[in-house]
């Protein structure tokens, strides 16, 4: 999320720069609307784009409340106009709305998420945006609608997509979301085979954990099989998470983040809510994808009961404010209406079996709350 401190220090630099931008009010024109988000998805400070809306640079930056903007927009809107427009490949920028209480006056900050989908462009003009024209931010400066950006811009959008630039890490996220590309080797490890450098492990880790965790109750086998994986290049560890085998070992997945929330302000320091999640675009969901094999029933059915209990954000942005929904409404809810759902627990010798229950109804109705939220 877009913290005010942030803003605040683009705002006193009194310029505009490489990835952001100032507006006084929301666009009333759709296409300059389109053709700022293209040129922001394409910028080349690899940061995300912002297009901070209720700045007037024309008196001193001032700040113009958007709170009344006819023309105001929410995330939603945003992401079904991008969904209308015909993108190379089908693939569109992430774009949110974040509104901020900034100087005793409401202001919007549109972010475009930084990523390696570049370069985006249209293949079907849509009025002044033309189609196969590759329009990106340069210092300042967006490309002309009637223009595409020169040769050198080009191919390092191009280079960014195919990881040419980047730092190993990113390089490995980059090849790791194409499994297909990974090659068996020895002792358990896939190499990446147009680099095989990158090298990815998983190894037992059952010398130092073998408790359990709740959402592995909703296996037709629950005993639990823990790993440790760890991503190489060359012999530098780059990471290293954990991993799960479901059901007896018929699904592998990396583990899920565990965050809380606080519902009253005396608990401000201690979580009265735990859950288990993925973010789409984090390692762990990246991971989770690579070991997904085709064609396999019983896989499918263990990897569907694991995410009845986990939830899955679109972004970091989606979840914290999911977390917010969940401070407001919580009230609103039944836990105990969720009890039909829970599954056979065994009664296990040194374990709190009533915490790892309330976890899970904690769990359904986390999940019936999503569905709420993104409604």
């Amino acid at each position: 999320m877009i913290s005010i401190k942030e803003i605040t220090h683009l705002v006193e630099l009194k310029q505009e720069g490489e990835y952001w931008d100032f507006k006084k009010e929301w666009y009333k024109n759709k296409p300059d609307l389109l053709h700022d988000i293209i040129c922001m998805a394409n910028n080349l400070s690899n940061h995300d784009g912002l297009i901070v809306i209720g700045i007037d640079e024309e008196t001193d930056y001032s700040i113009c409340d958007v709170t009344n903007d006819p023309n105001r927009r929410k995330t939603q809107d945003i992401v079904a106009f991008l969904r209308e427009k015909k993108f190379v490949g089908g693939i569109r920028p992430t774009v949110y709305v974040q509104p901020l209480s900034f100087r005793k006056s409401e202001i919007d900050v549109i972010v475009i998420k930084n990523d390696r989908n570049t370069p985006y462009y249209l293949t079907e003009q849509y009025q002044g945006v033309f189609a196969n024209n590759i329009y990106a931010r340069i210092m300042d400066t967006n490309t002309p609608k009637n223009s595409s950006a020169d040769i050198n811009i080009v191919e390092k959008l191009w280079k960014k997509r195919f990881g040419i630039d980047a730092a190993a890490f990113d390089r490995a996220l980059l090849f790791l979301q194409t499994p297909c590309d990974w090659v068996d080797s020895d002792g358990g490890k896939k190499f990446y085979k147009y680099a095989p450098e990158f090298t990815i492990e998983d190894i037992s880790a059952e010398e130092h954990r073998n408790g359990y965790e709740f959402y592995l109750f909703n296996q037709y086998d629950s005993y639990p099989r823990w790993y440790d994986i760890n991503i190489y290049y060359h012999q530098t560890l780059l990471y290293s998470l954990g991993g799960v085998a479901l059901d007896g070992g018929r699904c592998f997945t990396s583990t899920p983040r565990t965050d809380g929330i606080s519902l009253y302000k005396e608990s401000y320091h201690n979580w009265d809510i735990s859950y288990k999640y993925f973010v789409k675009d984090s390692i762990e969901y990246i991971v989770h994808l690579f070991y997904i094999t085709d064609g396999m029933d019983e896989e499918r059915i263990a990897r569907q009961r694991f995410f009845e209990c986990v939830l899955v954000f679109e972004s970091e942005f989606e979840r914290m404010k999911f977390n917010d929904f969940v401070i407001t409404n919580y009230q609103k809810y039944n836990v105990d209406a969720f009890r039909d759902r829970l599954p056979h627990f065994p009664d296990l010798e040194g374990y709190n079996m009533d915490a790892f229950k309330k976890a899970y109804l904690q769990s359904q109705l986390l999940q019936q709350m999503l569905k709420d939220f993104r409604s």
